[in-house]
């Protein structure tokens, strides 16, 4: 019989990292499609397909610098074994079933580069961790959700602007609109859900020795984003509850102008390696856009909430993560 090319504990890895890819479609399944549905414009099955087929393209359209940025500035390359990748996993896993449970739209970004910096660190001191590549990576994180909020508030304002003296039928216009939207924001989405798993699998092909240098394969792309894509069509909607309506009110119009404020921030981000949180980013951009027509119309303690949940996911999910590496590889191996 011929062995097998992998070993067992990569056979592990791998089927880990899938399965953080199915719960990051699972979990995200709403960010690009909750205003479509709330607003009206489309059922959430037909929305979620959509959604899902943008996702399992999108990660071969805009390139792999996300994947680069996750798999190679965070934790230096000697420290980056698959014991301290499968920890980080795991913790990243953990946090985000939580955060699920409780109907928080919570970061995986957050949560994968904060189970990578802990279990880097309980398994090889803090200097595994790339100081650098971490503080490009945090700042990402921090501003793209105040730009997301700035697009979508400027953005409105742009359309209230331009559609002063229209009829009721303008919103025809924003409906149709809002599909395209919709669909540019999904290959988006995909595209950073799906790079950051890549980017995790092909830092194991390293460990592993099948790989000389960091140099993302087509098939770690291709299962990614069909573990996305899956994770989509098993659905999310309580994120949608929260995403689409628990804010305010959404119409067309919202939903419009926050799709294209998300959609140009998360494209950006992908083309230059910023692992965005396409959570945050939309979530932000549906605030701006009700903000842009009254303040007081936005429930403000389920942005309470949702804040709460990203300032802990950093180190909540750290902690996990060094948790389980501890646990499994200090005591029990």
């Amino acid at each position: 019989m011929e062995h097998l090319p992998f070993s067992a504990s990569f056979i592990l890895f791998v089927t880990a990292a899938l399965a953080f890819a199915f719960a990051n479609g699972f979990q995200d399944s709403a960010n690009a499609v909750a205003t479509l549905i709330a607003s009206g414009t489309m059922s959430p099955r037909r929305a979620l397909i959509l959604n899902a087929i943008c996702s399992l393209i999108g990660p071969f359209l805009f390139g792999v610098a996300v994947a680069r940025t996750i798999g190679h500035e965070v934790v230096a390359g000697a420290a980056a074994t698959q014991s301290v990748v499968l920890s980080a996993l795991l913790g990243a896993i953990g946090w985000n079933t939580l955060t699920w449970l409780m109907g928080l739209p919570s970061s995986s970004s957050h949560a994968l580069v904060g189970g990578l910096v802990g279990a880097a660190v309980a398994g090889h001191g803090f200097g595994a961790v790339l100081i650098p590549g971490l503080v490009k990576v945090l700042m990402v994180l921090l501003v793209s959700p105040i730009v997301g909020m700035l697009a979508g508030f400027l953005l409105m304002r742009l359309v209230f602007f331009c559609a002063q003296g229209a009829t009721p039928r303008i919103d025809l216009f924003f409906r149709r609109g809002q599909v395209i939207a919709a669909t540019m924001l999904a290959l988006s989405t995909g595209t950073h859900s799906a790079q950051r798993v890549t980017g995790i699998i092909t830092m194991g092909l390293l460990a592993e020795g099948l790989l000389a240098d960091f140099v993302v394969p087509p098939w770690t792309t291709a299962a990614a984003g069909g573990a996305v894509a899956l994770g989509i069509m098993v659905g999310g909607m309580r994120i949608i509850r929260t995403l689409g309506a628990r804010f305010y009110r959404v119409r067309a119009v919202h939903s419009f102008t926050s799709q294209v404020a998300s959609a140009a921030v998360t494209i950006g981000a992908a083309l230059v390696g910023g692992p965005v949180s396409t959570s945050q980013v939309v979530s932000t951009a549906i605030l701006g856009a009700g903000s842009a027509e009254r303040v007081n119309k936005i429930r403000w303690g389920v942005v309470g909430d949702i804040v709460t949940a990203w300032v802990l996911t950093v180190p909540a999910s750290a902690a996990v993560a060094a948790l389980v590496y501890l646990v499994i590889y200090r005591f029990l191996i």
